[in-house]
């Protein structure tokens, strides 16, 4: 691990001490930041992806609203 100097206002700094004392597990700053920083670059890249997903979706929208309504026609003559 390498060690890194970061700089934080009061009230951050207030909550992550705050954070640190009531988490599961007791974690210490340097922990729960990894935590954050981690959870924080997970949901970045989920957005990244859903944004990528919904522009395909939008790309093809009206076949893919054709192919729904034959199935469901298809399903209610069954």
């Amino acid at each position: 691990m390498k060690t890194i100097a970061i700089t934080i206002d009061e009230p951050t700094l207030k909550l992550l001490d705050d954070l640190t004392t009531t988490s599961r597990g007791r974690r210490n700053r340097s922990a729960l930041v990894r935590a954050a920083l981690r959870e924080f670059a997970e949901r970045e890249e989920r957005k990244e992806a859903e944004a990528k997903e919904h522009k395909i979706f939008h790309k093809h929208r009206k076949r893919l609203a054709r192919e729904a309504r034959l199935l469901i026609s298809e399903q209610a003559s069954s």
